[in-house]
C-alpha cells in the first residue's frame, strides 16, 4: 500500500475490538482507533476521519451498525463485521454499499485482504497532493479541470482551487482515471463534468476551456 490508512474499529465487545487491533498491528497498521458506542463512533468518524471503518452490524445488539454507517465520514470505507450470516440482515447492509463484510471470528488474512481491497478502491477514486505542509486526499470526482502554470498546476474542484508543484503528465499518471484527458497543452479536464462542447472549446458550467485543433475525443 502507498500509505498507512487510518482504521476505526466500531465494536461494542471490548475484547473483540482489542483482538482486531492486535491483528492490524501485526500488519503494521499503526493508526488504529477503537470505539464501543454509537456516540463515540460518530465523534471518531468526524474527528479521526478514518479511511476504513470496521463496523459491527449488531452494535449494542440492535443492528444499529447499519444505520450508523450512513453517518460515516465522506471518505471512509465500511467493512461490516457480523457474528453470523443472516440473509435479511445482509441484504439491508448491502444496500448501504459497503466495501465488504467479514464473519466472526475474524481471520487475519481475510481482514488484511478486505482492508487492502478497500484502500485500493479508494486510491483509484482519489489522489493525494501536498498543499503546503498538509497531505490532502482529493476525491477525483470533485475535480473539474486542471490548468498548468509554469512548474505548478492549479486544480479546480467543486469547492476550491489547489496550486501544487506537479506537471499535467504526472497528474494523469497518478490519477489513472479515464475521465481525465489532456485537451490542450495547458489543460486537463474531467470529461464527466463537461456541460457543453464544440470543436474549439469545452465548457464546465461557465468556464471556457480551449481544445487543441488536432485533439478528438468523446464525452
Amino acid at each position: 500500500m502507498n500509505f498507512n490508512p487510518k482504521i476505526l474499529i466500531v465494536e461494542d465487545e471490548v475484547l473483540i475490538a482489542e483482538y482486531i487491533k492486535e491483528l492490524l498491528q501485526d500488519y503494521n497498521f499503526n493508526e488504529v482507533e477503537m470505539t464501543h458506542t454509537n456516540e463515540d463512533a460518530i465523534d471518531a468518524m468526524n474527528q479521526f476521519n478514518p479511511d476504513v471503518i470496521l463496523m459491527d452490524i449488531n452494535l449494542n445488539g440492535i443492528n444499529s451498525g447499519i444505520e450508523l454507517s450512513s453517518q460515516k465520514n465522506k471518505n471512509g470505507s465500511i467493512i461490516f463485521l457480523t457474528g453470523q450470516y443472516d440473509a435479511v440482515l445482509m441484504s439491508k447492509a448491502i444496500e448501504t454499499n459497503p466495501q465488504s463484510y467479514l464473519t466472526k471470528p475474524i481471520k487475519q488474512n481475510d481482514l488484511f485482504a478486505a482492508i487492502q481491497l478497500a484502500i485500493l478502491k479508494t486510491q483509484v477514486k482519489s489522489i493525494t497532493i501536498q498543499d503546503g505542509y498538509e497531505s490532502i486526499k482529493l476525491m477525483l470526482d470533485t475535480i473539474l479541470y486542471i490548468k498548468s502554470d509554469s512548474n505548478y498546476i492549479d486544480i479546480y474542484t467543486t469547492t476550491k482551487k489547489y496550486s501544487i508543484r506537479m506537471s499535467l503528465d504526472t497528474f494523469l499518471n497518478e490519477s489513472k482515471d479515464p475521465n481525465f484527458i489532456r485537451v490542450h497543452k495547458s489543460y486537463i479536464i474531467n470529461k464527466s463534468k463537461i456541460t457543453k462542447i464544440n470543436t474549439t472549446t469545452a465548457f464546465i458550467d461557465l468556464e471556457e476551456i480551449p481544445i487543441s485543433r488536432n485533439l478528438k475525443f468523446k464525452i
